[in-house]
């Protein structure tokens, strides 16, 4: 067994409420604990249940551990580690199984977990800023990262946690790096098929016996009425389920689809709708799951109501699209927290997309 306690000694003077997470290897990751929050606490609403991320297989938990980094890929597992050209030409089923081979309750970073750090960094006006302009943010003309690779002569992806303190997720040294861009990180939990929404109920795709393939019966649509969740059809045409449709060069969330394209299309997240057919219970869960702004969330000084500027990409014309949140090192303002991509199939690799660690204990 390796001998880390000088590093964690490091760690705790520098990130008091880090800490180094070992896999069945005694191996670390760096990692950042997010606890309990209710909806309340986050989104305009009177609702004082949990968020989703807190609620795994019926039960409360009292928080999660996320990478601090994006991941490294070592030995067939995946690692939380600062100065590191992050992990990519990844699929989503390869960083599931290098997070569940470490054993515990490690596991790849779910929708409803970032969703909860999108929300809580919205909600206190600390949204990361990151590597969206090749090697440093759009909006930042000082600060820059080490390169770790290059595109078209330019500087593309960097290392981990090599950017300023202005990319950490709660604006200090002991936060979450690089949300905002760098490469685009697979997040599991949600799809598209044909259009339609479905998830995996709370925090439950967390759990390491969660079956997260295509088929699985763990998938569920969303009833547009009432929230409910039900079982879908198999071909993303459940009657009254909430749907993705394009209108007047935007997203709806509908019933019935009227615009239906094999391509990427995409808008504003802070532009994003949804029709009569809608209820409120519907929208509110999709606002907690990161999926459709809170118009009504107001706090002086701290609120960004463009969201950042973060876009929204989605396909729903195909039979599976899977979701990556975050951005990469050219997509300038577009990218950030709550930037997300529902383009890919589960079987994408390429050079712009990665993944995260997190942990239940």
């Amino acid at each position: 067994m390796a001998n880390f306690d000088m590093a964690e000694l490091a760690l705790k003077s520098v990130c008091p409420s880090n800490a180094m997470k070992y896999d069945d290897r005694e191996m670390p990751s760096v990692m950042v604990y997010i606890p309990k929050f209710r909806l309340c606490d986050v989104l305009s609403t009177e609702d004082t249940s949990v968020h989703p991320a807190f609620r795994v297989n019926g039960e409360e938990i009292d928080g999660f551990w996320v990478g601090k980094y994006q991941t490294i890929h070592h030995n067939g597992r995946a690692y939380s580690l600062p100065g590191e050209d992050p992990a990519n030409y990844v699929t989503l089923d390869t960083v599931v199984n290098y997070n569940r081979a470490k054993g515990d309750k490690f596991h790849e970073i779910t929708n409803a977990e970032w969703a909860a750090i999108a929300l809580w960094c919205h909600k206190n006006g600390t949204e990361p800023k990151g590597n969206n302009n090749y090697g440093k943010d759009a909006s930042e003309t000082l600060y820059r990262a080490i390169p770790t690779s290059t595109d078209s002569g330019k500087t593309a992806r960097v290392a981990t946690g090599t950017g300023p303190v202005t990319w950490s997720h709660d604006g200090t040294v002991e936060g979450i790096w690089d949300l905002n861009g760098n490469v685009w990180e697979w997040c599991t939990g949600l799809r598209l098929v044909n259009g339609e929404v479905q998830i995996i109920k709370d925090n439950d795709a967390s759990e390491p016996t969660c079956d997260l393939s295509a088929g699985s019966a763990a998938w569920k649509a969303i009833k547009a009425d009432t929230g409910e969740l039900v079982t879908p059809d198999g071909s993303g045409t459940t009657a009254g389920t909430v749907k993705l449709d394009y209108v007047s060069s935007k997203w709806k969330y509908v019933t019935t689809i009227t615009s239906s394209a094999d391509s990427g299309r995409s808008c504003a997240f802070k532009d994003i709708t949804c029709d009569a057919g809608v209820g409120e219970a519907t929208k509110l869960l999709l606002q907690a799951l990161a999926l459709l702004p809170d118009t009504e969330l107001t706090q002086e000084g701290a609120i960004d109501t463009a969201y950042g500027g973060d876009s929204f990409y989605a396909n729903n014309a195909q039979a599976e699209r899977c979701l990556v949140r975050g951005g990469y090192w050219s997509d300038g303002s577009s990218a950030g927290v709550f930037g997300a991509n529902l383009l890919n199939p589960r079987s994408g690799s390429y050079s712009y997309i990665g993944g995260r660690s997190a942990l239940i204990e």
